[in-house]
């Protein structure tokens, strides 16, 4: 049970901290916040770039890699 546990944390923990998940609440903040005014079109086209970006990274890196 506790192994259990501590597996689902840990999944839970990766993805909280993986890099896109970073950015768009990174984007989401700024967007909230009245010190940088970023609109809502800034947020959605700096999510999508980075997002696009590191998947296409991951992908060529699955693929050169065979994992």
């Amino acid at each position: 049970m506790m192994a259990k546990a501590t597996a689902f944390l840990d999944v839970w923990l990766s993805k909280l901290t993986s890099r896109k998940l970073m950015v768009w609440l990174t984007a989401t903040g700024l967007m909230l916040t009245e010190t940088v005014p970023l609109r809502s079109e800034d947020w959605v086209a700096i999510s999508l770039a980075y997002i696009g970006i590191q998947g296409l990274t991951d992908m060529a890196t699955q693929w050169r890699h065979g994992k």
